[in-house]
């Protein structure tokens, strides 16, 4: 059984906190916090021993096996550096950080101790996406052409604006998706052959990129244009074109759920093909078996589909590319 230490008391950590309850290999062992009431009430609510007012008492627990973070992106790399010197493994939400400094940062303090570590992608250890890469592998597509993703949701309310805006709340969901697709069908180099343009509105509420657009073209012909924005809508697509055909996500491709996850295989020649992957669990309660498995193998990082190390980093440096692009031309 592996003992684990919730860092954060939000939305996300409830969900996480509910798949470890429904594992048999893992237990909510202490949760901690900043504030004395919220702990306490996420400690009763998910009857959890131990609690601690800040993070220290949590990652000098002997006991804990693994840290799951779940607080705003700016402390990812204090944190997970505190966890990993201290033997944890960790499970970080997504984006990695909010730079690249802080992201080499991260990486350097979970390579020098050796120690597990995977970023929070959790749909990506959803069986949904084994699926995914054995069609895109099996020549259904042909040759790649094309990429299109959008993810916007009216979130920016709830939103801490010291995570950077939509870039890192929900655009990082389509281009992570995006890194997995060419990575499968076109090689593991492809994705840094890129060349992007990224535009963008800035928040006056909050001074960060509200709604954000790019467009790019790697080195093998294929294009790609992704969109975010979480100042309207609730609203999700992604579609992937081949030489054959295109493959779309029916339902949302970030929230795979128990039950039917739907992809429909639509041909440029032949008969439309409707492909359910129907599982009884979430994507969270897939990403902690994912790290129990991964743990039991004796690994420092997962394995695709779900991000390697490498894999973060590669995200994160498209995702502050496309900001830096968004912030010329908002500045403009």
């Amino acid at each position: 059984m592996l003992k684990w230490a919730i860092l954060g008391t939000g939305f996300i950590s409830n969900a996480v906190a509910k798949a470890i309850q429904h594992s048999d290999g893992s237990e909510l062992w202490t949760v901690a916090g900043r504030k004395p009431e919220t702990v306490q009430a996420f400690q009763k609510q998910f009857d959890i021993p131990h609690h601690s007012i800040g993070y220290d008492d949590a990652l000098n627990d002997p006991a804990v096996d693994v840290a799951y973070i779940g607080l705003p992106n700016h402390v990812h790399h204090t944190l997970t550096a505190q966890a990993a010197a201290q033997g944890k493994a960790v499970l970080s939400e997504k984006s990695l950080t909010t730079t690249m400094e802080q992201a080499h940062q991260l990486v350097a303090s979970v390579r020098q101790a050796n120690t597990f570590f995977v970023e929070g992608y959790m749909y990506l250890a959803h069986p949904l996406y084994q699926r995914l890469q054995e069609i895109l592998l099996d020549g259904r597509l042909g040759e790649l052409r094309a990429i299109h993703g959008f993810y916007a949701a009216d979130i920016w309310q709830v939103t801490n604006p010291l995570g950077r805006g939509t870039l890192y709340n929900l655009g990082c969901y389509p281009a992570s998706l995006m890194h997995l697709v060419v990575q499968t069908m076109c090689g593991e180099q492809m994705f840094a052959t890129r060349r992007m343009s990224g535009f963008g509105n800035v928040s006056d509420h909050d001074g960060t990129i509200c709604d954000a657009a790019m467009t790019a073209r790697f080195d093998n012909g294929v294009l790609a244009s992704l969109q975010s924005t979480d100042s309207y809508g609730m609203a999700h697509g992604f579609t992937i074109s081949g030489s054959k055909g295109v493959l779309r996500f029916v339902t949302n491709p970030w929230l795979p759920v128990p039950g039917a996850n739907h992809l429909q295989w639509c041909p440029y020649d032949g008969v439309v093909e409707d492909i359910f992957v129907e599982i009884g669990h979430d994507a969270f309660y897939h990403q902690i078996k994912m790290v129990e498995q991964n743990l039991s193998q004796g690994r420092t990082e997962a394995q695709r589909p779900s991000p390697r190390v490498q894999d973060s980093v590669e995200i994160m440096e498209f995702l502050t590319e496309w900001e830096a692009q968004c912030l010329n031309g908002a500045a403009g």
